[in-house]
């Protein structure tokens, strides 16, 4: 791997729909440098986010920028053009310097049987008997079984190759940090099909210095994991050794790690997350895009007055217009209808009963995880506000704040990073 950028052990990945709280974000971050562990912050706003808001990278850049400066953070920090393709890169080429390569729309779609048979003649050593170290048991393998997974992958791979190629012309090699997204997926890989994946990723001559596979289980936005959680602890140490071999076999990057996406508020996961991590001596990187807009709101009701009526307000729209809110998010999202309370309901809240519906506190009775995903892909109706909106958050700016550090720190950063 040529020297250049290099994304640092533990990185956390924060959205911040507005741009307003990338302060409030990074102290979150100082908060943890305090307590012994660097995590740096990876800004990151996808380009349907910057559609739906109106707001350009640009915009991103300067907010991560003006908090650096701030606070006064010497480490290093990135901004992530999330989940981008070739029609969608051009306006974050100059801001950004961390890439997520999006090729789900290639997963799935076979590539050219030349290239398929070139690949499996490559790649003897994961034909017949694969033993990866730190794994039970060996995988028998044969030519049929990796001839059928990179017909799976292989045409995605090779995407991702273009649009490396494409960065490296426009931005240099080593200038960014390159990630390949390979969750959007009907099923989890198993260790040696992510071996697989890893290989053609290597033969496509591509850095990565970060990889989402397709986990068990459910990682609906902004609620707890949803499945089985020794399963998702066993793949997770599996997807561990077997990026381990990886470097060590194709010669990829050595700070090659695992991206959970969807990680925010993955509570009962983060203890395995933890452990892992700790026993292998890897990185992560976890991104919590969307709960720092759902902190935003809590600090507005926590307001009281204007805030509370704002936020009253987000939810009422945002029910009236559930079906169209929620089509983007359908396979990411589980809200029972009948567990939504009505508009007219809400609007008699105290600033009490909202937070308690929506601050993610299993022990609240009144926490409700549905009003927290229509909430949570609501942002569009806080956007149409407009200046309003944003008035909003800086006129309560101290108690926002608060909310969105306190989350991030004691209920992301302390038990993936710190093991708290």
């Amino acid at each position: 791997m040529a020297e250049g950028l290099k994304l640092p052990k533990f990185s956390v990945g924060v959205g911040d729909r507005f741009a307003h709280q990338a302060k409030a974000q990074l102290a979150a971050c100082v908060m943890a440098a305090n307590a012994g562990v660097e995590v740096s912050p990876v800004w990151n706003k996808s380009n349907r986010e910057h559609m739906i808001i109106g707001s350009e990278p640009s915009q991103t850049r300067v907010a991560a920028d003006a908090a650096v400066k701030e606070l006064g953070w010497t480490k290093p920090y990135f901004l992530d053009a999330d989940h981008i393709n070739l029609n969608t890169v051009e306006r974050f080429l100059a801001p950004c310097d961390f890439f997520t390569l999006d090729v789900a729309e290639m997963i799935g779609k076979p590539a050219d049987a030349k290239d398929v048979a070139a690949f499996v003649n490559r790649h003897p050593e994961l034909v017949g008997t694969v033993t990866i170290p730190h794994i039970d048991e060996p995988f028998k393998t044969d030519e049929a079984f990796v001839t059928g997974v990179a017909n799976k992958f292989l045409a995605a791979v090779q995407d991702a190759g273009r649009i490396y190629r494409f960065l490296v012309e426009k931005k240099g090699a080593g200038n960014f940090v390159p990630e390949v997204s390979m969750d959007e997926t009907d099923y989890p890989q198993t260790p040696v099909e992510l071996l697989i994946i890893l290989a053609a990723i290597a033969d496509e001559k591509i850095p990565i210095q970060t990889i989402a596979p397709k986990f068990t289980g459910r990682f609906n936005k902004g609620v707890d994991y949803v499945g089985d959680v020794p399963q998702f602890t066993k793949e997770f140490n599996e997807d561990l050794a077997a990026i381990a071999f990886a470097i060590k076999t194709y010669g990829l990057p050595e700070n090659l790690k695992l991206s959970v996406h969807s990680g925010s508020d993955k509570f009962s996961i983060y203890q395995a997350i933890h452990d892992a991590v700790k026993r292998f001596g890897a990185g992560v990187h976890l991104k919590t895009a969307g709960t720092t807009w759902l902190e935003e709101l809590i600090g507005l009701a926590e307001a009281g007055g204007s805030g509370l009526e704002i936020a009253k307000e987000v939810y009422a729209e945002a029910y009236s217009h559930r079906e169209e809110l929620c089509a983007p998010y359908a396979t990411v999202i589980d809200i029972d209808p009948a567990k939504l309370p009505s508009p007219e309901e809400v609007n008699g809240w105290t600033s009490e009963q909202f937070t308690s519906a929506l601050r993610h506190d299993q022990s609240n009775k009144a926490y409700n995880p549905s009003f927290r995903q229509l909430l949570h892909v609501g942002f569009k109706v806080a956007a149409k506000m407009g200046e309003r909106y944003l008035n909003a958050l800086e006129a309560n700016e101290a108690v926002v704040a608060r909310n969105v550090t306190t989350n991030l720190f004691d209920r992301h950063i302390k038990p993936v990073f710190l093991g708290q």
